[in-house]
């Protein structure tokens, strides 16, 4: 039996995954429920603690326009992040930050952080917006967007704020040094004194680029409150 030549056929190609990155409101509370579960699955995979939200929490942050969220062209979740005021509102905090496992590689950390960051801006303009973080991924992020590192005592002193540390397991260090020092490092943006980015902080991340690093989703160490 002779050989059957089949006709060539086209190659149909995937269409390239393409994003909504912004500002969530009530018709994205949908979405709460399996927010709340990407958070806590997370958490367990990087090993760190981090307060477990309700979906009523995350819903209310929608309504408020305090939220950021991004989506799949047909509709997918695919990463949130939301807004924390500390101190009488003199400090912010950009937590929640979560990349679906399916979307990482995309970029979308990023685009989620520049955009919670303005929005930050837009909201509190006087407030002096900071976060803690282990993560050479965020701290390179956050450096870019005019972010520098700094001790803990130039951030926020709200008891609230450092309790959501108490189910970390490095807790133990930040008690023992009377809240001073961590494994995570302090970034601080401030209106008030606008500084240029640091190129020879950036330039040591770049050193050690987040590839480099275990496997674990994008999560900034702020994302315990």
């Amino acid at each position: 039996m002779g050989i059957v030549e089949l006709p060539n056929l086209p190659i149909i190609q995937a269409a390239p995954l393409e994003f909504f990155v912004d500002v969530a409101r009530e018709e994205h509370c949908r979405y709460a429920t399996e927010i709340c579960a990407e958070m806590e699955s997370s958490a367990k995979v990087r090993g760190t603690g981090i307060a477990k939200r309700k979906p009523e929490y995350i819903e209310q942050k929608m309504r408020d326009g305090k939220a950021v969220i991004a989506l799949s062209t047909d509709g997918r979740f695919a990463g949130f992040c939301y807004i924390e005021t500390w101190s009488g509102k003199k400090f912010v905090a950009n937590s929640g930050l979560i990349v679906a496992p399916e979307f990482r590689k995309y970029g979308l950390a990023t685009r989620l952080k520049r955009r919670v960051f303005e929005l930050s801006r837009e909201l509190f303009p006087d407030a002096k917006i900071f976060g803690i973080t282990t993560s050479h991924a965020v701290m390179k992020i956050n450096t870019e967007l005019g972010y520098v590192p700094v001790p803990f005592s130039e951030i926020t002193d709200d008891d609230t704020f450092w309790n959501g540390c108490s189910s970390c397991p490095n807790y133990d260090i930040l008690s023992r040094t009377q809240r001073k020092m961590c494994l995570c490092t302090g970034m601080l943006y401030d209106p008030n004194e606008p500084r240029n980015v640091d190129e020879e902080f950036l330039a040591q991340l770049q050193q050690h680029p987040p590839d480099n690093e275990p496997p674990r989703p994008p999560i900034d160490l702020i994302d315990n409150f």
